[in-house]
């Protein structure tokens, strides 16, 4: 049984109408990821992804658009768990394009912890589909409007994963 959200965890469940094979690769392959990863008016031209226990994330989230056209704002993280086709555990954090974790104050954003948890499981559904569920721990005390970009930014990738990745 799960404890009550504290409002230290954002949850989004998603179905996608594909193999979990497919959306788990969305999550492991570096070319797959850079067709979904970011909100729809970001691309992702730079992702390492070295998918072992121990093994680092780095990717690059660059703006397209408005207030954001051609910003990068990079992420780091380390992959904690692995369970193939069925659990990922990677810390997440901003960082610089070298890897190196750094504040949020260095994106213009106050308020976000040095290092949270993202945590995606994988289940098998009816008619080849897959029930995705990503749990970000770790937000207990960001400020709301970083919250709901979180949400949006989050929402926004999947929506992109849907389309152009599986």
């Amino acid at each position: 049984m799960e404890s009550p959200d504290d409002g230290n965890v954002l949850t989004i469940v998603r179905v996608f109408d594909a193999p979990r094979e497919l959306v788990w690769k969305a999550w492991s392959d570096p070319e797959l990821y850079k067709k979904w990863w970011g909100p729809k008016i970001f691309s992702c031209p730079v992702v390492k992804i070295d998918f072992r226990v121990g093994g680092k994330f780095l990717g690059c989230m660059l703006g397209m658009e408005g207030d954001f056209k051609g910003k990068e704002f990079w992420s780091t993280g380390t992959y904690k768990e692995i369970v193939p086709m069925e659990k990922i555990v990677v810390t997440d954090s901003f960082s610089d394009e070298k890897g190196n974790v750094v504040s949020s104050e260095h994106y213009g954003m106050k308020g976000m912890p040095l290092e949270m948890l993202v945590t995606v499981t994988f289940e098998e559904m009816p008619r080849n589909k897959t029930k995705m569920t990503l749990k970000h721990e770790g937000i207990k005390d960001i400020p709301d409007e970083h919250r709901k970009g979180m949400d949006q930014g989050w929402n926004e990738s999947f929506d992109k994963m849907a389309e152009n990745a599986l």
